[in-house]
């Protein structure tokens, strides 16, 4: 069942975006070689507690406060004191921030140091993609909309898009209805976008085939071909006559 939020709701969940965004603002220059994805999710845990608030992965037992993905890793990578982050390396962050109740959810790919020309151009397009998703994103359109909008982006640069995981319905609860697939034509409902949505739009775009593994820690998501994954997503609601990205940084 779709919760299309009140006004009272939205302000809740634009404050917890709103800190989230803040989050990534002085996180993004701490990613640089050397720092472990431990240390990124330690800060993520103190800058949250500080500020009021709990990692919203912890309501689905994720063992961080942050999913912090590196190169091939394409979502939910498991964050470690042992894993250094090198020159050249993607890295995408996913953070959930539970304020009062309130759930924010956004990620983005960091491309650190000098990365490879395929490398940036990856991270290019799936900004886009994102972009063109927000933009379908409107009034009287359906949730296919956006599913064809992000695939049409990625398919002329070439690049494979992840059909197995999608985007939500996001604010009251960390995944809520509807599903938002990347890709069009997929299998259950297509409701049509309306005013109280607040939608995760996430895709997660490949350098090689869209297809992926999930490995034996049971939560890390890797391409099937090794190559490297993008991440962009924001948390969006949907009003009468426009769409706010809440979590714009």
């Amino acid at each position: 069942m779709i919760h299309l939020k009140n006004e009272k709701q939205i302000a809740g969940i634009r404050q917890s975006c709103i800190l989230l965004s803040s989050l990534y603002r002085e996180l993004i220059p701490q990613v640089k070689p050397g720092i472990s994805t431990g240390d990124i999710d330690d800060f993520c845990r103190k800058y949250i507690a500080k500020n009021g608030g709990r990692p919203a992965w912890f309501r689905e037992d994720f063992p961080g406060a942050a999913c912090v993905s590196v190169n091939e890793e394409v979502i939910h990578g498991i964050p470690s004191k042992n894993r250094k982050i090198k020159n050249g390396d993607l890295v995408s962050i996913d953070i959930g921030i539970d304020l009062g109740g309130f759930i924010s959810d956004s990620a983005v790919t960091v491309p650190v140091g000098v990365v490879s020309s395929g490398a940036a151009h990856l991270v290019r397009v799936t900004h886009e993609c994102l972009d063109a998703g927000i933009a379908a994103c409107r009034p009287g359109n359906r949730i296919s909309d956006i599913s064809k909008a992000v695939y049409a982006v990625a398919q002329a640069a070439g690049f494979g898009v992840v059909h197995e995981y999608c985007g939500h319905g996001v604010g009251l609860d960390v995944h809520e209805d509807p599903s938002i697939p990347n890709v069009p034509g997929g299998r259950g409902a297509n409701p049509r976008i309306q005013a109280g949505m607040v939608l995760a739009i996430e895709p997660m775009i490949n350098l090689g085939t869209g297809d992926v593994d999930l490995l034996e820690d049971g939560w890390t998501v890797v391409t099937a071909d090794r190559k490297l994954s993008a991440h962009e997503e924001h948390t969006v609601v949907v009003f009468a006559n426009h769409t706010e990205v809440l979590t714009a940084r």
